[in-house]
């Protein structure tokens, strides 16, 4: 589990592909000043284990699944990218509930600015917008941020300068490919509704695959 806000911006150091694989190796001082193997970091907002690591720096695996549903078969050697490590029981929970799991990819459709704050709009697919609200959370390349409007294609969000300085985020150009997580709750109450409205039939007790794909799992 995640809140959304970025430790430190890492660089990639190291990417060994193979296939629809990918092995990460990242530099990163303050996500790896406590890492152990097994330890999850949110990679623009995509939650890996870590493998291996040294001082001050990790690698970690990205699986076929994770390699096409999110940005990080873009990453380049040299690139930076936003890191965070798994939330502590004891930590403030500055953003909001992030799982790691990207439910999609954006495109940054368009950029502008006015006085301190620049609005990025993102173009998604229409079968995500059913989980944003104006003024809620979204996860943005692992960064929590607000969702200031929409529209039927797209969500736009405002960047302070600190989430400009902070996360990779600031850098970003039109046209350029994000990671999004929509907000975990809505995505929750979403499925309990179409649960409601679709209930599983009582037949002979028997579940099937079949049965298991038409309910959404």
């Amino acid at each position: 589990m995640f809140t959304g806000i970025v430790e430190e911006k890492g660089i990639v150091k190291q990417i060994s592909k193979k296939g629809n694989s990918l092995s990460l190796t990242i530099k990163g001082s303050t996500v790896t000043s406590d890492v152990h193997n097994g330890d999850s970091i949110a990679v623009n907002g995509v939650c890996l284990t870590v493998t291996d690591f040294g001082t001050e720096w990790f690698s970690v695996d990205v699986i076929p699944e994770t390699f096409r549903g999110s940005s990080l078969a873009k990453l380049d050697v040299g690139k930076q990218v936003n890191l965070e490590r798994a939330m502590s029981a004891n930590g403030r929970f500055g953003g909001h509930f992030v799982s790691g799991h990207i439910d999609t990819t954006g495109v940054i459709k368009r950029i502008w600015e006015e006085d301190n704050a620049r609005y990025v709009e993102v173009s998604v697919s229409q079968e995500g917008l059913s989980f944003i609200a104006r003024k809620g959370s979204i996860c943005v390349d692992g960064t929590s941020l607000t969702v200031f409007g929409f529209t039927e294609s797209s969500f736009i969000i405002s960047l302070i300068p600190e989430t400009r300085n902070a996360t990779i985020i600031g850098d970003k150009r039109q046209g350029d490919l994000v990671n999004v997580e929509y907000d975990m709750l809505a995505k929750y109450m979403a499925r309990l509704l179409d649960f409601k409205s679709h209930p599983i039939e009582k037949s002979n007790g028997e579940l099937t695959i079949d049965k298991l794909r038409d309910y959404g799992f």
